[in-house]
């Protein structure tokens, strides 16, 4: 209980900027089409300056021999979640537009927004090993799962264009922290100042930006399949009990801290990308608005008990 009250208290946290998002969407307070301005401060602004603060601060000469470790670690994690989840999804559906929605659901949790959010405030000293191991996870998503999953056949995008996707403002970010951090080159303080506030908006606004997402969402519709809660069943409770269970019995000694990064990211619930793409591309996004609904909310309690049990294992 020591670990699930906190984590419980900080879910309750975070989860109550999602429900001021949603209610300003509702009301109209804020106009159409914020969610989109948010997403762009988020991944220009705020989530590059926390990977740059956490660089600068983690990635030093001692710590090098930590990021491959991690690399090959992450990497274990995909080759394991990856084919459950395609045969977990071929249970669940026929329809080949969804099945493919569910898979990328499955594979990739809201790792990202949620994720950072989470281990930031939960177990701060293990965020720059989370960076970096949630860093094996952007990689198929632009290799395979954004432009095989998400995005029609007609539009798939040639593998340099893939490779390209990896220059975005958080690779910049940590490029550059890594950079300032090995060399150990000081800052101003006002330049110090404005990495720190920049970082410390990410988590409220990633929580808003969820709000205003799931305001768009017909609910009625989309709380209507029963497929929808399966999906945030496994996500939510399935995965991290074979992960917790798995790294209980394995004979390896595996750092704590590796293992608390790679249960934060399997634990946190579907992902936004599933809305987000889709819909600019002109498919339905109903199926993936239930999905993102329903385990969000499901995930304020799951969080804190996967946290309290992944604590009997440490």
């Amino acid at each position: 209980m020591d670990l699930f009250i906190p984590t419980l208290n900080q879910m309750v946290f975070l989860f109550a900027f999602i429900l001021i998002g949603y209610i300003l969407a509702k009301i109209k307070v804020v106009p159409h089409g914020s969610a989109g301005v948010l997403a762009k401060l988020e991944n220009w602004l705020f989530i590059p300056a926390l990977v740059m603060q956490t660089f600068i601060q983690n990635f030093t000469v001692s710590n090098l021999g930590v990021t491959w470790k991690l690399f090959v670690f992450g990497f274990a994690i995909d080759a394991v979640v990856i084919p459950l989840s395609i045969f977990c999804s071929r249970l669940i559906t026929k329809d080949s537009y969804i099945r493919k929605i569910y898979i990328y659901g499955l594979c990739f949790s809201n790792f990202a927004f949620m994720g950072n959010a989470v281990v930031n405030a939960i177990f701060p000293n293990v965020f720059y090993e989370y960076v970096v191991f949630t860093l094996t996870l952007w990689i198929p998503i632009y290799l395979w799962g954004v432009p095989a999953l998400l995005v029609s056949d007609g539009q798939k995008k040639s593998m340099g264009a893939r490779l390209r996707s990896f220059i975005n403002p958080m690779f910049i970010a940590m490029i550059i922290g890594m950079i300032i951090g090995i060399l150990n080159i000081p800052l101003p303080s006002s330049v110090s100042s404005v990495i720190s506030v920049s970082a410390s908006c990410m988590s409220p606004i990633a929580m808003l930006l969820t709000g205003f997402t799931v305001a768009e969402i017909d609910i009625k519709k989309t709380i209507s399949k029963l497929s929808v809660y399966m999906i945030s069943l496994i996500r939510l409770i399935v995965y991290p009990l074979i992960g917790i269970g798995l790294f209980a019995i394995i004979p390896f000694d595996i750092p704590d801290s590796y293992v608390i990064c790679a249960i934060c990211s399997i634990a946190m619930p579907l992902g936004l990308n599933t809305i987000v793409i889709p819909a600019a591309y002109g498919k339905d996004t109903s199926v993936a608005s239930g999905m993102a609904l329903v385990s969000h909310i499901f995930s304020v309690i799951t969080i804190p008990l996967v946290f309290m049990l992944l604590r009997v294992i440490l």
